[in-house]
C-alpha cells in the first residue's frame, strides 16, 4: 500500500494529537475523587473507575503510537518514491 504525502500528514498529526490529549485526560482522572475508594486523591485503593480509564488511555495511546509511526513511514517512503 501507498500512503500519499498528504495522508501520512494527517496519520502522524493523529498520533502527535494523541500524546497531547491523553496524558492530559489521565492527569484529570488521577486527580479525581471517583478514582480513589476513601474519595481523596491517593487515599484508598484504586477504584475501577481508575482502572477502566488508565485501560482506555493506554489502548489509545498504543493505537495513536501506531498511527503515528504509520504516518512516519509513509512520510519517508513517500520522499524516497521517484516523482512521476
Amino acid at each position: 500500500m501507498v500512503l500519499s504525502r498528504g495522508w501520512s500528514l494527517f496519520l502522524l498529526t493523529v498520533g502527535v494529537w494523541t500524546w497531547v490529549i491523553w496524558p492530559r485526560f489521565a492527569v484529570a482522572i488521577w486527580n479525581d475523587p471517583r478514582s480513589w475508594s476513601a474519595g481523596t486523591v491517593g487515599a484508598g485503593g484504586a477504584t475501577s473507575f481508575l482502572w477502566v480509564h488508565a485501560l482506555l488511555i493506554a489502548a489509545s495511546l498504543a493505537i495513536g503510537t501506531a498511527v503515528g509511526v504509520l504516518g512516519i513511514r509513509g512520510w519517508l517512503a513517500a520522499r524516497r518514491r521517484p516523482s512521476a
